[in-house]
């Protein structure tokens, strides 16, 4: 197929979060202002520096067979669980060519993890190192590589268009998403299953980002850890789960009859150059992204009425983000409601795209901003509408909303969606 340019709508969300283990436990956990962060209670946390993480609400255990569950990496069940939900949310049952009325030749799949499977491979280390060889599981390969998560969602819908693991940290959710989108403007599919996933809350991975003071060290006060544009902001804490979206051309959404949450306009995308963890501290990169998007797509900003933001929690990325949006759009930032749900969620690194996607579109559908909490005293230098402790409505008439992701090496991602 040649079309190009083709309008791309979401007809599906799925998520399990460390705010609940569906899209609507999600949703009512950040409107409700609810924090997903605790102790570490086990073993190993008791000798680091952070003993905080918002891990998942509901373990994929419930879901997933115990003997399917030994051959995939927590981030691939993760992946697996948002995708089931999101694929039936949309209106489709069994796989594609099968039960459901699709074309494998016409569905793909662009799961990210900004990290992978590191919880197989240090797990298997540590097997080879205490029990020997034979005791490795054959399953580790398989398990470990970074695109496992998407693999294995496009072999439970039989997708055939191509299965995409954009890995890009941060910012890697977002980007597969935005690949998605590109992918059925530009023709190669109809329907696209798309996100991020993570499951990194392990002892090595906390001790290396506690070390480079990245992590928040307030492990006496874990719900009020992540703390986005206040004054004592020291950094992110740790979460894992997974967001995905069913994204599908307009017009094979409208041939069978299902109804869409809202349209995906597009992505912009840049990276700074400036620092293999620092972000650029004027936004200058951001600002590029941002102002792609525009260029790419027939958004104004006039019409974005709500921001998902990166907000992690960091002192210099924050403001950073904050001083892009100014550059970029100047005065009409003064009716952008800002969000930062990293303060109830934490930081989900390469699934953090695709769990705010997912509270982006929510956002839209219901036209309600969530609030960012744990704001004790907002920082001088935040230039921005931030909705705080409270939700938010959003304007009537056809809006629009962004789902902004940067990630280390410095990559940014904006995506924006609009009502329909």
């Amino acid at each position: 197929m040649n079309a190009t340019n083709r309008t791309v709508v979401v007809t599906g969300i799925g998520a399990t979060t460390p705010l609940g283990g569906d899209s609507a436990s999600f949703w009512e956990g950040l409107l409700a202002g609810r924090s997903g962060v605790g102790p570490l209670t086990q073993d190993w946390a008791a000798q680091l520096p952070v003993r905080i993480a918002a891990q998942i609400a509901v373990e994929p255990g419930e879901s997933i067979p115990r003997p399917q569950a030994r051959k995939l990496d927590r981030s691939a069940q993760f992946a697996l669980i948002a995708a089931r939900e999101a694929w039936a949310d949309a209106g489709y049952t069994g796989k594609a060519g099968g039960e459901a009325s699709l074309d494998p030749n016409r569905l793909g799949t662009v799961i990210a993890s900004g990290i992978g499977g590191v919880t197989t491979l240090l797990g298997q280390y540590d097997i080879l190192r205490e029990q020997g060889v034979r005791k490795v599981s054959p399953h580790t390969v398989p398990m470990l590589m970074p695109n496992s998560p998407a693999a294995n969602v496009g072999l439970e819908v039989n997708a055939q268009a191509g299965v995409h693991t954009p890995v890009s940290a941060c910012a890697s959710g977002a980007e597969a998403i935005g690949y998605a989108i590109e992918m059925i403007r530009t023709g190669r599919a109809d329907v696209v299953v798309a996100g991020g996933t993570e499951a990194a809350i392990h002892p090595l991975p906390i001790a290396a980002f506690g070390n480079m003071m990245a992590m928040t060290k307030n492990n006496d006060d874990p719900e009020g850890a992540s703390r986005p544009y206040d004054t004592g902001r020291d950094g992110f804490v740790l979460g894992e789960g997974a967001g995905v979206v069913i994204l599908e051309s307009a017009e094979h959404a409208a041939q069978r009859g299902a109804t869409a949450y809202c349209e995906a306009i597009g992505q912009g995308l840049s990276a700074d150059s400036h620092h293999i963890a620092q972000p650029e501290p004027s936004g200058s990169g951001i600002a590029r992204a941002l102002q792609n998007l525009l260029d790419a797509t027939d958004l104004g900003p006039a019409e974005i009425t709500h921001i998902n933001a990166h907000a992690t929690s960091t002192p210099l990325g924050d403001v950073a983000e904050l001083k892009a949006l100014r550059k970029v759009f100047g005065n009409d930032v003064d009716h952008m409601a800002i969000s930062a749900t990293k303060s109830m969620t934490g930081h989900l690194l390469g699934g953090a795209g695709g769990i705010e996607t997912v509270a982006t579109v929510l956002a839209l559908k219901h036209r309600v901003a969530p609030p960012t909490v744990n704001i004790t005293e907002l920082d001088p230098e935040v230039d921005g509408d931030i909705v705080r402790d409270k939700p938010r409505e959003l304007p009537a008439g056809t809006i629009a909303a962004l789902n902004n992701s940067f990630g280390f090496g410095g990559h940014n991602v904006a995506l924006a969606f609009r009502t329909i």
